[in-house]
């Protein structure tokens, strides 16, 4: 789960071509297709930069940042994108059928952040979910990315049951044959418990949130290997995460609110 703060974004525009769209989305990503995709380089300096993009620090090498924003020259760069709930406040730019509601038919939030979640509990939702979000990942591709980050895919668990989790790989899975057939790699955002049916899912590496503070890193590296990114956000968990991980794994501690260098607040630490 993305815990904390998220710059706004535009997800208007128009959706692909039904045809082309759904030829895209369904054909699932071949293993040339993954295999040829550039990951980052792992145990490496990395900086999250979803709130806001600056000069990355000496020494990193790969970052993330916003699809709003622009890669950094030189680096690696992965693209963050709100892959299951709506940004807040923007609900009217989702069909309203496709926004998940309650016995009521009022739309549900996750209340920690005010986002609608996405309603992809149906095949044809999902379709059409992925056919705006994919527009999003396209445009990662065009600034020059090298990866994506979709987040929330642990969104489900969140829903009060009214979504599962083959719900929310059957549509990751149309988010990673996006990716790939632009080129790109894509992430396995948290959700340690679905780790294990990653190649499935066509995930290449793992950004995993706070797993040193809650002993998940280990859940990550099983199934991927070195190739996962930490990010802590308190010195405890930075301090656990680099006493059992520091010597294999990308990690970093940044503020909650992921501030961009220069602001009140903003902290960046490394093993």
């Amino acid at each position: 789960m993305s815990q904390f703060s998220r710059t706004s974004r535009n997800l208007m525009g128009t959706v692909i071509g039904a045809a082309a769209l759904v030829g895209a989305l369904v054909a699932p990503a071949s293993s040339a297709q993954a295999a040829s995709v550039p990951l980052p380089p792992t145990h490496v300096g990395f900086d999250y930069q979803i709130g806001g993009a600056y000069t990355p620090p000496a020494g990193v090498k790969v970052v993330t940042r916003d699809n709003a924003a622009s890669p950094a020259a030189g680096l690696y760069n992965i693209c963050y994108v709100n892959a299951f709930q709506a940004q807040p406040g923007a609900e009217s730019e989702w069909d309203s059928d496709l926004l998940l509601r309650d016995a009521s038919g009022k739309v549900v939030y996750d209340e920690d952040w005010g986002e609608a979640f996405l309603d992809i509990g149906t095949d044809g939702k999902r379709q059409r979910i992925a056919g705006k979000i994919g527009s999003l990942i396209d445009g990662c591709r065009t600034k020059g990315f090298q990866a994506i980050e979709p987040d929330n895919y642990d969104s489900y668990t969140r829903s009060g049951n009214r979504l599962t989790a083959n719900n929310a790989q059957a549509f990751i899975k149309l988010l990673s044959a996006r990716a790939h057939a632009d080129g790109l790699a894509i992430a396995q955002k948290n959700t340690p418990e679905l780790a294990g049916n990653h190649t499935a899912n066509g995930l290449d590496f793992a950004v995993a949130e706070e797993c040193g503070q809650y002993d998940e890193c280990g859940d990550y590296t099983s199934a991927f290997g070195n190739n996962v990114i930490v990010i802590e956000y308190t010195n405890s968990g930075r301090s656990k995460a680099c006493n059992g991980w520091g010597s294999k794994l990308s990690i970093v501690q940044r503020d909650v609110d992921v501030k961009p260098a220069g602001s009140s607040g903003y902290v960046r630490k490394t093993c």
